[in-house]
């Protein structure tokens, strides 16, 4: 079991000392976890469509080259949405063919770049359709050499979820064009029929905090959207629909819900067309892939209590967990503590806060959370942090990014650790602050 393996992970990290005194945060990711989960959104998918599916990871929520190289070898491709998050995937080795392009700021630069490489690419709005017409001034009729995949992303406004700042379908989301915006159809449709060289569709509906229904509906209407396309077109032009991703975690418990079954199947009864062979799809999908297999551990520096209530004092805080931290409510996570061997801790349970090192009062990762009563030397372990967690530094007081390991456990139960990044050093806080530029400031 996955939590089996958690737990012997943490033992290991706290004897092989990755875990230390002089290392006292420490991020791990389950490879075998990983490779399961992106096992069963490819079977999940091949179980309801015969159709060529991309599924492409969303770079964002882990931007970690070992990462991607290892979806990549699992049969994944790659969503972008900067400069940085390409090089990242040409770094891992993904190929331009796997690779998509969505951002609502795309340079002239980024799209000549695109369309070099052979890069999908989902415009966002008007304006840059109208840019790509003038970096593709033969395509109407007909250049040497076809362009990649085009596509236009559209926002189906079906609405919201839970998470205000995580729902991209709301009437006023900043991503793509509204469709039941005032003329919106019409021009969208006519901007297909414009232009040849467009041939896809692309809707994000879900995110954390958004029901698999409202996602489904965002499909349902972009699978009409490209239907009508087709019919004023005479022809198939659009041929693929880009669902985007958005599967929602379960941060309660082990159980992972829900499952890339659960919405395939939904799907293909919302919406069947989209699965009898004549659309390919791209998903998008990150957090879904990720958050269950990654933990974050830190010691236990000093124990007090204030106002009768106990804190323990920790190395993980806002660096590691920002949302958390800044927005508990929305994003709250499992901690479990474990003693100074590593070993799941017994006791019984004392409400305690959970607080980082960062100087400021808000930085706790668990209010008044009931565990076994922590001392010092302790390990505290943030679970389901293996997406937009450790992977996404906030550098508060120059905390340096913790090391992260990928981990597997042998058949007899010994635990082999891969680097997947390593702890920064101090040197390199220093000279990412302009630590060689000291007298910038003071010369004349």
């Amino acid at each position: 079991m996955a939590s089996d393996r958690r737990d012997q992970a943490v033992r290991a990290a706290v004897e092989h000392a990755l875990l230390s005194e002089s290392e006292p945060v420490v991020a791990l990711l389950d490879t075998a976890g990983v490779r399961a989960s992106a096992a069963a959104l490819r079977a999940a998918f091949a179980a309801v469509t015969g159709a060529p599916v991309l599924h492409a990871f969303a770079v964002k929520a882990s931007p970690l080259v070992p990462v991607l190289r290892l979806l990549y070898e699992e049969g994944l491709g790659v969503e972008v949405a900067s400069p940085g998050e390409l090089a990242l995937a040409r770094a891992a080795g993904v190929p331009p063919h796997l690779t998509v392009l969505d951002s609502p700021a795309k340079t002239t630069a980024e799209l000549r770049e695109a369309l070099a490489l052979g890069i999908a690419v989902n415009v966002d709005n008007p304006q840059e359709l109208a840019r790509l017409d003038t970096l593709l001034p033969a395509a109407a009729t007909g250049p040497a050499a076809p362009p990649p995949p085009l596509g236009l992303r559209v926002n189906a406004q079906v609405g919201g979820g839970t998470i205000d700042a995580m729902s991209t379908a709301t009437d006023t989301s900043k991503f793509g064009v509204g469709l039941r915006d005032a003329g919106a159809r019409e021009w969208i449709v006519r901007a297909f029929l414009d232009r040849p060289w467009l041939t896809r569709l692309h809707t994000h509906s879900g995110s954390q905090g958004v029901p698999l229904d409202r996602m489904a509906a965002g499909v349902r209407a972009v699978y009409e959207l490209a239907e009508e396309i087709n019919a004023a077109a005479g022809r198939r032009q659009v041929d693929t629909i880009d669902i985007g991703g958005g599967l929602p975690v379960n941060f309660a418990s082990d159980e992972e819900v829900p499952t890339y079954g659960a919405y395939a199947r939904l799907l293909a009864a919302e919406v069947p067309g989209l699965f009898d062979g004549r659309y390919g799809l791209v998903t998008e999908f990150g957090r879904s892939l990720l958050a269950k297999h990654g933990t974050v551990l830190a010691r236990v520096e000093y124990t007090k209590t204030s106002g009768a209530r106990p804190i323990a004092v920790t190395h993980a805080g806002v660096q590691v967990a920002t949302r958390t931290v800044y927005a508990p409510a929305s994003w709250p996570l499992r901690i479990a503590a474990y003693d100074a061997g590593g070993r799941p801790k017994d006791g019984p349970a004392v409400e305690q806060d959970v607080a980082g090192p960062a100087c400021f009062a808000g930085d706790l990762l668990a209010v008044a959370r009931p565990l076994p009563r922590l001392a010092p030397g302790d390990v505290v372990a943030a679970l389901d942090t293996g997406a937009y967690y450790f992977a996404h530094h906030y550098a508060y007081n120059s905390l340096p990014r913790p090391g992260a390991y990928g981990y597997a456990v042998r058949p007899d139960g010994t635990v082999r650790f891969t680097t997947v990044r390593p702890p920064q050093p101090l040197a390199e806080i220093v000279a990412e602050s302009g630590g060689d530029r000291r007298d910038a400031l003071v010369r004349e």
